[in-house]
């Protein structure tokens, strides 16, 4: 599948609430803050972040800040 094709169904699929952020993110291998970006850049306004996904981006970062700090 093409970058653009990947892109656009990131697209749809978040603007449709069938992908959260983080699912978008692991799509298109970016940050969280690039994901926000893209969707900016395409004028998709963010959605409401769930429990789950913060929970998760608590866990990438306190796994980050171990690796760092070892």
């Amino acid at each position: 599948m093409s970058r653009r094709a990947l892109e656009a169904l990131a697209l749809q699929g978040y603007r449709e609430q069938a992908l959260t952020l983080f699912q978008v993110s692991e799509l298109l291998g970016l940050s969280r803050v690039e994901t926000e970006d893209f969707l900016g850049q395409h004028h998709v306004p963010p959605s409401v972040i769930g429990k789950e996904d913060l929970d998760r981006e608590a866990a990438v970062f306190d796994a980050a800040s171990r690796r760092h700090s070892s």
